[in-house]
């Protein structure tokens, strides 16, 4: 899905955004408490990737199926793109995928996704910024998490430093960079894929799911980390416009 192709320099992005199972998949086999969990989508980050392209005028890209069909945020046909459990979810529609099998998911899924995301980078008027929005759960593997919003980098990590000079001043969120993930854990691959091997400017968000639980907070959330990303950009002299 693709929407606001605006001539801002902005590309938000939101690969987890949906629930959607194909028919065909027979819902992967989960179970009905899991079915709209957490680990199916980012529950609360399509409505903040919204907002934000609402107030900084950005072009969306938002996948359209469920990550556990193909998780657009992992490498196309990869294992860990169609993971046969997950935290303590099993997923048993994903279990014993053959390489065919895989591959011909990422034909019908990553693909277009990709294509998509390469076509709104291309089309900005200048340089682009590429900006990927995603929740998290409070809680994971029985763990608490105290961390609220996530400032996320690969090996370029200047828009995400000029955002974590800004939080400090403009929010009173619990930020911290790279967590409650990082690199190490393979989700950057949007942000090498189609920022730093390219040179973007590029930044990862995560959300803890339960400051964003409902369409008014997730208005807010977005309106406060548009401008957020909006300072940052001027704080680095890119104006984030064209």
């Amino acid at each position: 899905m693709q929407t606001g192709d605006a001539a801002s320099d902005l590309v938000i992005v939101c690969e987890h955004a949906s629930a959607e199972i194909p028919p065909d998949l027979n819902d992967l086999g989960l179970d009905a408490e899991h079915r709209f969990s957490h680990a199916v989508w980012d529950p609360g980050a399509l409505g903040v990737a919204q907002a934000m392209r609402a107030a900084l005028d950005a072009t969306l890209v938002a996948a359209t199926v469920s990550r556990l069909v193909h998780d657009c945020n992992r490498p196309g046909g990869a294992p860990e793109a169609m993971p046969a459990q997950t935290e303590v979810i099993a997923i048993p529609g994903n279990a014993g995928l053959s390489a065919a099998d895989q591959a011909e998911r990422a034909r019908r899924y990553y693909d277009p996704f990709r294509g998509a995301l390469d076509q709104a980078l291309a089309d900005r008027p200048r340089p682009p910024v590429l900006v990927t929005v995603h929740s998290f759960s409070p809680v994971w593997h029985g763990h608490p998490r105290a961390v609220e919003l996530g400032i996320l980098h690969d090996t370029d990590d200047r828009l995400a430093r000029a955002m974590l000079a800004e939080a400090s001043a403009q929010t009173d969120l619990r930020v911290a960079a790279n967590e409650p993930y990082g690199p190490e854990h393979g989700v950057t691959h949007t942000l090498r894929l189609h920022g730093v091997e390219k040179g973007h400017a590029n930044v990862m968000l995560e959300i803890r799911n339960d400051l964003i639980a409902d369409p008014t907070t997730q208005t807010a959330m977005g309106q406060r980390l548009a401008a957020l990303v909006r300072d940052a950009l001027t704080a680095m002299g890119h104006g984030g416009r064209s």
